[in-house]
């Protein structure tokens, strides 16, 4: 590989990581509360709302049912819209957040269902809020499944991220296509699949890391 594509490679894994972060961060301070949610109005929880829930399910479920690359074109006008741009780093974000929070929100909901039930009730027999609850009981004792969920939802955007370089979103998905897919150089396809694998691998460990250290089982 020619000595000109290090700063390329360099500049298209920082605009990945660029994407990821950021997008994750926003998309985990609106799906968890939407897992919470998700949770605790279902039937039988400490917030009961069947109505609520099934609305909420819905729109989740609907979201989830669209294909990564349709989204991004569905929502074209929206990107444009609330960043100025259908193209580049910042416009790619959009449709990355927009996918991941529903996808986290079930993750969340799924963690949260595997805190004994017992917990709960021991909570509310010493008059605790919902809220406490929440806050107190719910979130710790599901924090270590709530991040290797979350590790999963970094990892999938990593993938996306790299699918949004189809539509000129940046980052290494659009250096493989158009350096290594349109100019035929193989090497720096190769190079750009190298990279993803290692920066997965490497999300994967912090993930597994945080996990057990969050375990105290």
């Amino acid at each position: 590989m020619s000595n000109d594509m290090i700063p390329l490679l360099t500049k298209a894994l920082g605009e990945t990581v660029y994407m990821v972060a950021v997008s994750m961060a926003i998309a985990s301070a609106l799906g968890i509360p939407l897992g919470v949610m998700l949770y605790a109005t279902d039937k039988g929880q400490i917030l009961e709302s069947p109505n609520l829930n099934k609305i909420i399910g819905t729109v989740v479920n609907a979201i989830r049912s669209i294909p990564f690359i349709i989204l991004m074109v569905a929502i074209i006008p929206l990107t444009r819209l609330l960043v100025g741009s259908a193209i580049g780093t910042t416009a790619a974000m959009v449709p990355l957040v927009i996918a991941s929070i529903p996808f986290i929100g079930r993750q969340v909901e799924t963690s949260l269902k595997e805190v004994p039930y017992g917990l709960i009730e021991a909570a509310l027999s010493m008059g605790a809020t919902p809220m406490q609850i929440i806050g107190r009981v719910l979130l710790p004792e599901s924090m270590p499944s709530i991040v290797a969920q979350l590790t999963t939802v970094v990892i999938s955007l990593v993938g996306e991220s790299a699918m949004a370089g189809a539509i000129g979103g940046g980052g290494l998905g659009d250096l493989a296509i158009r350096y290594g897919y349109q100019r035929f150089r193989p090497e720096v396809m190769i190079a750009t699949v190298i990279i993803l694998i290692v920066l997965v691998q490497a999300v994967q460990f912090v993930g597994n890391t945080i996990a057990k250290r969050l375990d105290k089982k």
